[in-house]
Parts: structure tokens; C-alpha cells; sequence
């Protein structure tokens, strides 16, 4: 046996027989598997009884050493094993993608008159999200509804209003109640948010009943013109419904969850059906590494789906594959998230098992359609790699690309991008920037700033080729060598960068530069440049990777220079550490802001004490001045 056998026996022995979580790490200490189990002992040992292959390795083959956490129930090892899923991000469970696309409806509850609104992001304090929701249009019709039902004011910033001090148009067209000159309190634009969030976490019936008895009592009262506005948000809201309603108000609100698996491929849809109404459908495609089953995907989607969102319901329908106890541990994970009771079960007749049966034909057709794109894509790939080979007359297949571009304003802060293609695509973990040391500020010399950038990428390169992969200076972008290295420019930026790359070339890697005007490509040895017409796929490849390069290195240019604009303007301040600044910045907005700002204003930041904000006001407005 030998000694990893011997350690990894061990350490299975050890193992209670218990509820727990349990971590697979490699040799570089890794976590590589997070997994949940009513037995750890059992669980573990099943793994090694009868080996998984999870993709094209054995993730037994791979492990290097075991831990575990126990609990007292598998509900509360679901909830851990969710929290080190997020944490590790282990390559064999199974990951969400493609999330940060999904839109979200936001309201800022740490503002005093709170805002609704559209957003793609999900990580501020201070803000309850809803969603993700599959549609970008469908929610934007959902919140013109909430404007026209609650009157949620639709003005940017913290503070409602603009400056003239007087309503906008949305009040005069019933879409606000105006806040911003008190035609509403707090309380009652409180009331309003209030229906804002019943309605997003699905409460529909209760929403139409409210509205139907402010509309009566207004009839009764004879303000008529209060109940046909209220009639009229009464028909916005049921215009919506009626268009999404799927089954009967008995069905109440569920998520009918299915989930289809392909290999290391996997696509979960969640139907969102709330007092009978599509809410909305959702479509999830899943990094499915370990090649688990449907059961352990649908598992490990439904816990990380509902990790942390608001407006959980009483019922979660899945498929017949998840047995009784996987269910069980899921109901008292979601309850205990819910703060309620909720049911997790399968489907066997009725309006539920419709639209169970429907989630799975949408999932089994987002994967297939998935498979396609993805086969389409590649093919195209492959040609516009296949293409450049031919084009440029290269030894090998380009299939490592590394384009570079330099960017400044008038000689400030300039930087360098290095971005990276892999078989035709992006490979973003591999991008690089630099700051240019070479030269003085104020002084633009693009050529030089190219050798300098290529010169250190050498550099990195030739210092990685002594070390292993799992050696904490191990850098895997710069330890690769490129097919080819593209550099932003004409024939200057050529030539500057054949100056400091020999090492590279005679290593087979090739170097050409691509100018913007007519899109010419200049490669060594060629008095004329190469010109590709613009409809083939090996100039569009070229196209991407420059434009890419570009991209990222003026976002780069930027970071740098807001963070000297502010420094500079607020670093000399009396009192003001970095604490504080973050603070200021926060609270005003820009560096002007906080030196334009009084007396009141200052002390108003919070985390800012009264005596500093004093001192600070004193420092920026001088008595004598």
C-alpha cells in the first residue's frame, strides 16, 4: 500500500457515522469535491467500493487527502455544503454559469424613499434583489406595472426629486406620489414598497384584493375619480396575470424544477407559478464536471438556486429521480431559509405534473440546442484558425494567441494589455496587465512601451520553466508558450516587438501587428502587408483578440487614473485616511462633490465624527476665505 493509500485509509476510518459534509483536496491541497451525507463513513466509502468517473478522471485517483464536518442533520450539512461549494468552487460539483447576465429587480432599502429598479448586478448592501429573471423585456413590462400600481418614484440617486423642487411629469400622470414635496410620507410611500415586495414574492391574490377594496370604498365614498384610478391599476395588474396564467388559483405558488444531464453538460429549468400565474421561467445551464446523475444535479442546483433569495415557496415540484430522503434534506434546508414550512415532492397528476412534464421538454431542448451552438461554434473556430495558418503562411495551428495593446493620455499612467485566445476563444483567467515603468510621466513613446511589456513577458515566461505546477510561483498564463503574439499597430509596433521577441521566434512562435486603418496585418519578411477580406473568419479572429486587447487595456488606464484623480484630491485632507476617503467617496460621489460640500453635508456622513467633519469643513473653506 503505499503511503496516499496508507493516509487515505486512514483518514476514511476516522469518519463518523454521522450527518456530515465531506472535502476531496489534491496534492496542491485543493478542495476539489464537496459532497453531503446522511453516513459519512458510508458515503465515503461508497466512493472508494465503487469509483465514479467524474468526466476523464477519477476523482478517487485524484484525491489526496479527505476532511469532514459533522452536524446533527443532513439538512444542516445541505446548508454547509452549499456555503463551501461557493467558497472552493471544487471542479467536480456541479456550478451555475453564465449568471451575471440574468437581469434582477433591485429596491434600495437603505434609502429613506426606496427605489425599484432593473439591474444585471446582485452583491450591494442595502439592497433586496429579486430574481434572476429569464427575460429582459418581460421584466421591464413588470416594473412599468408596479409604477403604475404603487406609484414608486422612478428618479435616480438617494434623495427623491430634482432641483427645480417641484414634482416631475410622473406625478402628474398618476406614476407617483411625489415624495419629494412631501405629497407623501414616509409611512405611506413605506406601504407602497411594502406591495411592491408582495407582489414580487408572488402574493398576486392578495395585491388584487386590496386594489378591488380601495377601488369600492372609493366608489361608496363617491371619489370617483380615486376609484377609476384605482380601477385602472386593477387592470394592469390583471392584463399581466391573465397573459401568464397556467393553471387554476387553486394550484397556489410553487417552482416546478427539472433538470436534463448530458454528459459534463447539464440545463435546469425553474417555473415559477404563483396563485396559479407563470411568474416566470427560468433557464439555468450547469458546469456539470463529475458527470453526476439527474438526482445529484438536481440536488445540488436546487440548494445553490435558492442560496440566499428571498420569496422561497411553500412548494418546490421536482422530478421522481431525487428519492425520499435527498427531498426530506431539501425541504429542511429550504424551510429553515423560508423561516415556514415547505414541501418538496414529485408530481404524479393534475395541473402540477403539466407543468413539471413541461419544465422537462424545456430542459431537454435547451441542451440540445445548447450542444448545437456550442458544435457551431466550434466548427467556426476551427476554421479561422485553420484560416490563419493558411493566410500568414504558419508552421503550426495558432491555437494559443496573444495580442497586445498600449494605452495612455498624453503620456499619463500608460499600461499595457495582454489578452489571451485558446482554440479561438477567450481564455479571460490568462489576461494580464501591466504598468509601464520605462518611462517618465508625461512622456508617450508607444515603441518603447512595447518592448518593455514583451521584454517582461519573456521574462516571465523563461522564469516559470524551472518550476512545477504546484510551486506557489507557478504562473500558468505566463508558463505557456504562444503560437502566435499579435501586437496593436503597424510596422513601428512590428518592429519594436521583433527587437525583444528572438527568444520567442526561435521557438516557432510567430509575431505580426495589425493596423486599424484598412485592418492591414504586417508580418516579418514582407515588404507589403497581408490584407484579408474582411468577411473571413481568420480577420474577424484577428479583429476580436485586437479589439479585446484594447478593451481591456483602457479599462485598466482608467482604473488608474480615477484612483490618482481622487487620491490627489482628497489625500491631503486633514483627518482622512483610507477608511474615510471610501467613506466621503461613498456618500458624495466624486472627489468634487466632497470639496464643494458644507458644513451639514460633512456631518452628515456616516462613520465621519462631527469634530472631523468640522475640521474638514474648516481645511476646505478657510475663514479668511
Amino acid at each position: 500500500m503505499t503511503d496516499r493509500e496508507q493516509r487515505l485509509s486512514e483518514q476514511r476510518r476516522a469518519l463518523p457515522d454521522s450527518p456530515g459534509v465531506y472535502l476531496f483536496a489534491d496534492a496542491a491541497g485543493e478542495v476539489i469535491y464537496v459532497g453531503k451525507a446522511r453516513s459519512l463513513r458510508k458515503r465515503v466509502a461508497s466512493h472508494f467500493s465503487a469509483p465514479v468517473t467524474r468526466g476523464a478522471v477519477e476523482m478517487v485517483s485524484v484525491a489526496e487527502s479527505i476532511d469532514f464536518v459533522a452536524f446533527d442533520s443532513e439538512a444542516e450539512a445541505l446548508l454547509a455544503e452549499q456555503r463551501l461549494i461557493k467558497r472552493h468552487q471544487p471542479r467536480f460539483n456541479v456550478r451555475l454559469r453564465d449568471d451575471k447576465s440574468y437581469p434582477y429587480i433591485a429596491i434600495s432599502t437603505d434609502e429613506e424613499f426606496p427605489r425599484v429598479y432593473f439591474t444585471r448586478e446582485k452583491h450591494r448592501r442595502g439592497r433586496l434583489y429579486f430574481g434572476p429573471y429569464s427575460n429582459a423585456r418581460r421584466t421591464r413590462e413588470t416594473l412599468d406595472v408596479l409604477g403604475k400600481v404603487f406609484q414608486i418614484r422612478s428618479c435616480s440617486g438617494a434623495e427623491p426629486g430634482r432641483r427645480s423642487g417641484s414634482p416631475c411629469l410622473d406625478f402628474h400622470i398618476n406614476r407617483c406620489g411625489a415624495p419629494c414635496v412631501g405629497y407623501v410620507t414616509e409611512a405611506e410611500y413605506g406601504e407602497a414598497v411594502d406591495g411592491v415586495v408582495a407582489f414580487l414574492s408572488g402574493r398576486y391574490r392578495e395585491i388584487e384584493e386590496q386594489i378591488e377594496a380601495r377601488m369600492e370604498a372609493a366608489a361608496e365614498a363617491q371619489e370617483y375619480e380615486r376609484a377609476a384610478l384605482e380601477r385602472n391599476r386593477l387592470k394592469a395588474v390583471r392584463s399581466l396575470l391573465e397573459r401568464q396564467r397556467v393553471a387554476s388559483g387553486s394550484v397556489g405558488s410553487l417552482d416546478a424544477i427539472a433538470v436534463a444531464v448530458d454528459g459534463a453538460e447539464a440545463n435546469a429549468q425553474v417555473f415559477q407559478v404563483r396563485d396559479g400565474v407563470l411568474a416566470d421561467r427560468q433557464s439555468f445551464y450547469l458546469e456539470n464536471a463529475g458527470e453526476l446523475g439527474v438526482a445529484e444535479v438536481a440536488s445540488e442546483f436546487i440548494a445553490q438556486h435558492y442560496a440566499g433569495r428571498p420569496g422561497i415557496p411553500p412548494q418546490v415540484i421536482v422530478q421522481g429521480e431525487l428519492d425520499e430522503p435527498a427531498r426530506e434534506a431539501l425541504a429542511g434546508a429550504l424551510a429553515e431559509r423560508r423561516g415556514s414550512g415547505v414541501e418538496v415532492r414529485a408530481a404524479e397528476r393534475g395541473d402540477k405534473r403539466r407543468i413539471l412534464e413541461l419544465a422537462e421538454r424545456n430542459a431537454a431542448l435547451a441542451l440540445d440546442q445548447e450542444r448545437l451552438r456550442n458544435e457551431r461554434s466550434r466548427r467556426r473556430r476551427v476554421e479561422a484558425l485553420d484560416e490563419l495558418q493558411q493566410e500568414l503562411g504558419l508552421e503550426s495551428l495558432p491555437m494559443r494567441i496573444e495580442c497586445y495593446d498600449i494605452s495612455n493620455l498624453m503620456g499619463t499612467h500608460t499600461v499595457a494589455s495582454m489578452v489571451v485566445f485558446e482554440g479561438g476563444a477567450e481564455k479571460k483567467s490568462d489576461y494580464r496587465r501591466f504598468n509601464i515603468r520605462s518611462l517618465e510621466e508625461g512622456e508617450s513613446d508607444d515603441f518603447a512601451a512595447m518592448r518593455e511589456v514583451l521584454e517582461r513577458r519573456i521574462g516571465a515566461w523563461e522564469s516559470q520553466q524551472d518550476l512545477s505546477p504546484h510551486d506557489p510561483a507557478w504562473n500558468e498564463s505566463f508558463a505557456a508558450l504562444p503560437n502566435l503574439v499579435v501586437i496593436d499597430g503597424g510596422k513601428g509596433q512590428l518592429s519594436a516587438g521583433l527587437e525583444v521577441l528572438e527568444r520567442f521566434r526561435e521557438r516557432g512562435v510567430a509575431v505580426i501587428s495589425l493596423a486599424k486603418r484598412i485592418e492591414e496585418v504586417f508580418v516579418p519578411g514582407r515588404s507589403e502587408p497581408v490584407v484579408l477580406a474582411h468577411d473571413t473568419a481568420a480577420l474577424q479572429l484577428l479583429q476580436r483578440a485586437r479589439d479585446e486587447a484594447h478593451r481591456f487595456a483602457v479599462a485598466h488606464h482608467r482604473s488608474r487614473r480615477d484612483k490618482a484623480m481622487t487620491a490627489s484630491a482628497l489625500d491631503s485632507l486633514p483627518g482622512v485616511g483610507p477608511a474615510r476617503r471610501k467613506a466621503l467617496i461613498a456618500h458624495f460621489g466624486t472627489p468634487e462633490a466632497v470639496l464643494a460640500a458644507s458644513r451639514e453635508e460633512l456631518e452628515g456622513v456616516p462613520g465621519l465624527p462631527q469634530k472631523v467633519a468640522r475640521e474638514l469643513h474648516g481645511h476646505l473653506r478657510p475663514p479668511d476665505g
